[in-house]
């Protein structure tokens, strides 16, 4: 994937009340099936997409806060909605050079394909896997 300096996205919760503007490609999307992104979701697997901190355009409206320890020690700051409770995008603190952001709070079709899926251990059985799709029983490292 590229990077597509004249590409502009934009995630945003359910109610549109908070977003994020975003220029280029991500540096790569990715599929989980940990259960921790499975309850986030509400969805067996999440969709993430990674850009780096400069490709941020905008981030707007209210937004709280809820923080969880990941399995690398530190911390995940994740953006929800105060209205909603969508969770838009986060700050992964194994990864500070980047911001995620919740594949599905793009809803266009010509966002690109998860080019991963990791944590298959906690794959939940109905979630069938395309053959040519990387898997990872955990994180990648």
């Amino acid at each position: 994937m590229g990077m597509n300096e004249g590409k502009m996205w934009e995630a945003r919760c359910a109610c549109g009340e908070l977003s994020i503007r975003l220029a280029g490609d991500p540096q790569y999307v990715s599929s989980c099936c940990c259960q921790a992104c499975q309850r986030r979701s509400g969805s067996f697997y999440a969709v993430t997409a990674f850009f780096a901190h400069d490709q941020v355009l905008e981030q707007r409206g209210p937004n709280t806060v809820f923080r969880r320890i990941g399995d690398s020690g530190k911390p995940l700051d994740f953006h929800f909605c105060p209205s909603c409770g969508s969770t838009v995008w986060w700050e992964p603190g194994a990864r500070p050079d980047r911001i995620a952001v919740a594949g599905g709070c793009f809803a266009d079709k010509s966002f690109p394909s998860p080019q991963r899926l990791i944590w298959t251990e906690e794959r939940h059985p109905s979630i069938c896997v395309a053959d040519d799709l990387p898997t990872f029983e955990r994180a990648p490292s």
